[in-house]
């Protein structure tokens, strides 16, 4: 294969991605000698919306995907910008043919043009936007009570986003509950903490008795009296109030012994701010919860105590982690979200922390999945937890709130020593 000139091979490329009618899609990943592209990796392919054609761009960066839809003169922008990046590989698959460009270590390009290897349907690709099976009708009589859909049953746009997060909560309890089971068994009782407005509380009850099989009971929970009214009647005009109940009242304090007949097997808490995910948490380790979704919100509580001890406190060689606000305020969300796995996990959990959901519909966009076992902590994993602990010097809000539930598997051990950090201190409650 004789290398060619690199600027002749990227205008082939974008005649072939300009080529709207032809696309099927093309692909940008690695890098060329010494320099380093803005993404790890982007697909460009053309999408058809109600709005009309659209390129979709996707771009990859080490954690997520982003994505965007272009039209007109800005997809043309997108294009040219990308192909100014220092990608090393680009792969085309047009309905005619598959052009993949290497750029060797010289800086010339490598080209290999191919038929397509098999036939695509192209208005299959393009029409349903590869999108995932919704998992709500939106024609839902709910959606409309809680204004998430129009009269005739069509998305707002202003509620798009809140609508996909909870459809994708909605997909990750599927992946812990089984989609059958006794309708003559005990309902399954969940709960909904921090439940605001509802629509989480009203989605997983209209999606798991549409699913069928084991009957559901579910409670909302929230702080505001407003949040109960609004919730209740809502549940009534739906004549849903018999399963569906809202009740007054924190996380941290609240007792459903006068609203369900047992402690709940699921439960969830959509963006529940700060520290009221701990107590979340807490509460549903308490009761013994078998399934804990949680998508926290804001994570200012070790902020806080990183801040207050500045960033001369911070374990070396770490001390840049905390020295620049930004960075400080993104470390301590994933130290956050760690602790709290790493507790759950000491307490009998299996826990998974994941990303429900793309950056484009929330920034708030983790989730962590605790489906109790009952197994006890390995000596490795408390001492994992004891030393991540010590060396940021920090108390975390959950192990407070757990104190007693984690005291005789925390105190058999220590933190070994770490220079520049404190000893764990067992706090209260």
């Amino acid at each position: 294969m004789v290398p060619e000139p690199l600027a002749d091979a990227l205008a082939a490329v974008r005649s072939l991605v300009t080529d709207e009618p032809r696309l099927v899609r093309a692909i940008a990943s690695g890098r060329r000698k010494g320099e380093q592209p803005t993404w790890r990796r982007i697909e460009l392919r053309p999408v058809d919306l109600a709005s009309g054609r659209v390129l979709q761009v996707t771009c990859y960066d080490d954690r997520q995907a982003h994505t965007r839809n272009d039209q007109g003169d800005a997809a043309l922008a997108s294009i040219d910008a990308l192909l100014a990046e220092p990608f090393g590989n680009w792969h085309v698959e047009t309905l005619d043919e598959t052009l993949q460009l290497r750029v060797t270590k010289k800086g010339d390009a490598q080209v290999h043009r191919s038929a397509p290897p098999t036939a695509v349907d192209l208005e299959a690709e393009r029409t349903h936007d590869r999108a995932k099976p919704r998992l709500l009708d939106p024609a839902e009589p709910f959606l409309l009570e809680l204004g998430l859909t129009d009269g005739n049953g069509r998305i707002k746009p202003s509620r798009l986003d809140k609508f996909r997060q909870v459809e994708e909560m909605l997909r990750a309890l599927d992946t812990v509950l089984p989609s059958a089971g006794d309708p003559q068994a005990a309902p399954l009782r969940i709960v909904d903490l921090g439940c605001g407005n509802g629509y989480l509380t009203f989605a997983t009850y209209a999606h798991l008795t549409a699913r069928g099989g084991r009957p559901v009971t579910i409670t909302g929970v929230d702080v505001k009296a407003q949040a109960r009214e609004h919730g209740s009647a809502v549940a009534e005009r739906l004549g849903w109030s018999g399963a569906v109940r809202f009740v007054e009242g924190s996380a941290a304090g609240t007792d459903l012994a006068d609203a369900d007949d047992g402690a709940p097997d699921v439960v969830l808490a959509l963006h529940a701010c700060d520290t009221a995910t701990d107590e979340a948490l807490a509460r549903a380790v308490r009761w013994g919860s078998r399934v804990i979704l949680a998508a926290p919100c804001c994570h200012h509580d070790l902020q806080r105590q990183l801040a207050a001890a500045g960033h001369a406190a911070a374990p070396q060689p770490y001390g840049a982690l905390t020295r620049y606000g930004i960075l400080r305020e993104r470390f301590t969300d994933v130290l956050t979200d760690a602790v709290r796995g790493s507790v759950l996990r000491l307490l009998g959990y299996r826990v998974e922390v994941v990303e429900f959901i793309g950056s484009e519909h929330t920034p708030r966009n983790t989730l962590i999945r605790a489906v109790r076992t009952g197994a006890p902590p390995t000596v490795e994993q408390v001492q994992e937890y004891l030393d991540l602990v010590a060396a940021w010097d920090v108390q975390p809000r959950l192990q407070q709130l757990l104190a007693a539930e984690l005291a005789p598997l925390l105190t058999a051990r220590g933190p070994r020593p770490v220079d520049g950090a404190a000893a764990v201190v067992d706090a209260a409650p």
